[in-house]
């Protein structure tokens, strides 16, 4: 009965486990192996036949009758093997079952132990191999905790995966029992256990999000070029196709934006640019920074930079929130992007650059980051605005407005 339970626990197990036959027959044979050569010396002489089916095991000593045995592992007398059946003779093989019982307590306590370190061994390595295969695709699955740092998500069979706070979109918010889509971003091992860590912020998930609700991206009928983003604020997605009855853009958004609004439900509503690739640098710029029309584009290879001219009313749209859309479009194209106002000829103002006696040189840079590249265009903005923007203190900006407003008011005497 005691090896009824043993091997009918790790069938049902092996069952759980997904553990297939084969391995599952190896490690018990292994195991039994194992105690028979720490109880006798050697299992050479030992024949196991294991039926997980049906959750039993048979173990069988093999030795040879002779007259006088040496040794007593593989050779057993004429005495005692007449004890077994009358009918043996000198020379022939005696199959003696080993019952379970005979190995005692500690050794069924230590087969146990042993089985299952080793199922939980190859449950851990087949858990790795599973995973590393699927790094870069999404899965859903429930979470099972929240906390600060973490969520643990559990998959369809009750795996365990992280997503860490990292990793989540900064809106994300998840309690115990919500259903969650997330990327596999690395299988890492750690204290000789699998940890799979997810994330909602790589440019992976939102690639892999454009797969699943664009048909065409998925059958390879568009390519996505370049991802850009800041997870739950702002994308850019360079599309192409390589049919020309085929609009990328187009396709990307659906009809009524009924592909491109799942995604950004998904995203919790992070605004998704879509734009026509193009290996034209020029016009890259251009489309990257729409809506906002741009006047002139000088561009400057030996230094990666882009400087752009605009009429001061599209300065902010290609800007955008917190720098956010030149920034992004900066990383699109794969250049800094310096934003410029066309002045005027009728309206008298002055660059920030002819102030450089007077104002510190980072500080002019921090202005020209938020599209304030002449006197005006600081004076335009309100004082707590553009200590925001520019991440300025009062003190600075104080000091800025005055040699700006002195440099008008000379001009006016």
């Amino acid at each position: 009965m005691e090896g009824l339970n043993l091997v009918s626990t790790f069938a049902e197990f092996k069952e759980l486990k997904n553990i297939d036959r084969p391995t599952m027959m190896s490690v018990l044979e292994d195991v039994f192996c194992n105690l028979l050569t720490r109880m006798y010396g050697s299992a050479d002489n030992f024949n196991i036949i294991i039926n997980i089916d049906k959750g039993d095991f048979e173990i069988w000593h093999n030795r040879m009758v002779v007259e006088s045995v040496k040794d007593p592992q593989s050779e057993i007398s004429l005495a005692d093997a007449k004890k077994i059946d009358e009918d043996y003779e000198v020379g022939e093989e005696v199959s003696e079952e080993v019952k379970l019982e005979s190995f005692g307590r500690r050794g069924i306590l230590a087969l146990r132990q042993n089985l299952a370190g080793r199922i939980m061994d190859i449950e851990k390595a087949n858990l790795f191999s599973k995973y590393k295969e699927r790094v870069g695709e999404i899965i859903v699955g429930e979470v099972y905790q929240a906390w600060k740092k973490e969520v643990l998500v559990l998959d369809d069979e009750g795996n365990e995966l992280l997503l860490p706070k990292s990793e989540q979109i900064p809106t994300d918010f998840f309690r115990k029992g919500d259903t969650l889509r997330a990327v596999v971003a690395k299988v890492e091992m750690k204290n000789s256990a699998p940890v799979i860590i997810l994330s909602r912020t790589a440019n992976t998930f939102l690639e892999r999000l454009f797969e699943q609700e664009v048909p065409e991206i998925f059958d390879g009928l568009i390519t996505i070029k370049r991802i850009v983003r800041q997870p739950g604020e702002r994308a850019k997605v360079a599309v192409e196709s390589y049919d020309d009855r085929i609009d990328p853009v187009g396709a990307c958004v659906g009809v009524k934006g009924s592909r491109i609004h799942g995604i950004v439900r998904e995203l919790r509503n992070e605004n998704i640019d879509i734009i026509n690739w193009t290996s034209n640098t020029q016009l890259l710029v251009q489309r990257a920074l729409s809506p906002a029309k741009i006047s002139s584009i000088k561009i400057h290879d030996d230094t990666k930079r882009i400087g752009v001219f605009l009429k001061p009313a599209e300065v902010s749209a290609a800007i955008g929130k917190g720098g956010l859309n030149i920034k992004l479009a900066g990383q699109l194209v794969g250049y800094e992007i310096d934003v410029y106002r066309e002045i005027d000829e009728e309206e008298e103002d002055v660059r920030l650059d002819e102030f450089s006696d007077e104002i510190e040189k980072w500080i002019i840079d921090a202005l020209k980051a938020i599209g304030c590249d002449t006197a005006k265009s600081v004076l335009s903005i309100a004082p707590a605005e553009l200590m925001k923007r520019a991440d300025l203190e009062e003190e600075t900006v104080n000091e800025v407005l005055k040699v700006l407003k002195a440099e008008f008011e000379e001009a006016a005497e």
